[in-house]
């Protein structure tokens, strides 16, 4: 929707009587809310993911995840991280722009290495993830089920870490596991978020402790 405010005296484009500028003509763009595609986005790389750990898939199959997570996740959530500092979210955008480059560091070590091996600097990394994600849940507290969702996204590269770092079956099943629910969990808050920003108002809870903001000529927060 776009919408349009004259400032000066005098009518929309009219001239002001003894003035010699014209009215200044603001044209609105409002841009919607990037959570839903990057939450979908990730739910679609932490499922598959978590399927080659729990061992639906075959561990061959690895390097057509990592492929698949390469040409899908990885861009719509870089995607998501520019809109969500255009929409003056830097959580949104932080978190998003994180989790875009963490999952194409899993894929590219999935891609390059031998199916079903474990790589120390691939745990090392997903560790480190997981520090920066929980920074950028905590300064996020706006919309509590957006920020669980990148709480538990940390959680799910973490327990991915030790697993890497172990090679433990049973840290990898973890990990596969919390996948499962991270994927269910950002399914639920990209279809709370599509529903709130059609239809103009919360159907599904997301939990947001502070109301829209109302300063002119800008959209209402994520």
């Amino acid at each position: 929707m776009e919408g349009t405010q004259e400032t000066g005296a005098g009518q929309a484009g009219a001239e002001p009587t003894g003035a010699g500028w014209r009215g200044t003509r603001i044209v609105l763009r409002p841009v919607a809310t990037p959570l839903p595609l990057g939450f979908l986005a990730l739910g679609f790389a932490t499922f598959l993911f978590a399927a080659l750990q729990l061992e639906w898939l075959r561990p061959y199959e690895g390097r057509l995840v990592a492929l698949a997570v390469l040409l899908l996740t990885v861009p719509l959530q870089l995607l998501a991280s520019v809109f969500g500092f255009l929409c003056r979210d830097p959580g949104t955008g932080t978190a998003m722009g994180l989790q875009a480059g963490t999952w194409a560091v899993a894929a590219g070590t999935t891609a390059l290495t031998p199916p079903g091996s474990h790589s120390d600097a691939l745990g090392l990394a997903l560790l480190a993830s997981a520090v920066a994600l929980l920074v950028a849940a905590a300064a996020d507290g706006g919309k509590l089920v957006a920020a669980a969702v990148v709480t538990l996204s940390a959680v799910r590269f973490a327990v991915t870490g030790i697993a890497e770092l172990t090679a433990s079956p049973a840290w990898g099943s973890a990990a596969g596991i919390t996948g499962l629910v991270l994927a269910a969990l950002a399914c639920y808050a990209a279809l709370a978020f599509l529903l709130e920003n059609a239809l103009g108002r919360a159907v599904l809870p997301v939990l947001r402790k502070e109301p829209a903001g109302d300063e002119p000529g800008v959209r209402p927060r994520l």
